[in-house]
């Protein structure tokens, strides 16, 4: 079994090979490294993303808005991917941004996975009929109906989620309140004994 470094390193030379630069290169091979470790088919997506752009040609997105649409090519995931985590500030303020048309889906997954933890917040994507759920890059929640992923995506939703607590106040209230029964009475003692007790002021 190949181990995660190797993944890497392998995955970063490559795609300098094929043509991206060092700095896109490093961001493909962190993704890679990252599917894998998630037990996503990473590497097999890449190595059949790079045998097509042999034979065929990929729209490149660099400004990216709401809604992005590609009239004819499919988009190139990784330079989707890359920009994606540049401009993730601003893309954020939108709240929810589309994307149609996209090869390799699977390779922009890492990218926004990457995101979630830039900032702080959890992502939801919408792949045609499937959902994924990527928690600050720890982990990533998915009900994906197929046995293979596919090779493309006709429609792709982002939805930026607002960090909200799971409990309600009432019950935070009352944990809360059975902790303080941990909390320790001061005392004389306790008092000399705290640090920076019988130190000489010399000020």
């Amino acid at each position: 079994m190949r181990s995660l470094s190797e993944i890497e390193t392998i995955s970063k030379r490559a795609s300098r090979a094929v043509g991206f630069s060092w700095g896109e290169a490093e961001e493909v091979a962190k993704g890679i490294r990252l599917l894998e470790l998630f037990g996503f088919p990473g590497i097999k997506n890449l190595d059949q993303y790079y045998k097509d752009r042999k034979k065929k040609s990929y729209d490149i997105l660099t400004s990216i808005k709401k809604n992005n649409k590609s009239k004819k090519l499919l988009f190139c995931p990784i330079v989707l991917g890359v920009n994606f985590m540049d401009q993730i500030r601003k893309l954020e303020k939108f709240k929810k941004c589309t994307f149609e048309k996209i090869a390799y889906p699977l390779l922009f997954l890492s990218f926004l996975s990457r995101g979630s933890e830039i900032i702080g917040k959890k992502i939801l994507l919408k792949l045609d009929k499937n959902q994924f759920l990527f928690n600050f890059n720890i982990s990533i929640s998915y009900s994906f109906l197929r046995k293979k992923f596919p090779s493309t995506a006709k429609k792709i939703e982002v939805t930026f989620l607002d960090n909200n607590d799971l409990f309600t106040d009432k019950e935070w209230k009352n944990l809360y309140k059975l902790s303080e029964n941990t909390f320790v009475e001061e005392t004389d003692s306790l008092k000399k004994g705290a640090a920076g007790a019988g130190l000489t002021d010399n000020d």
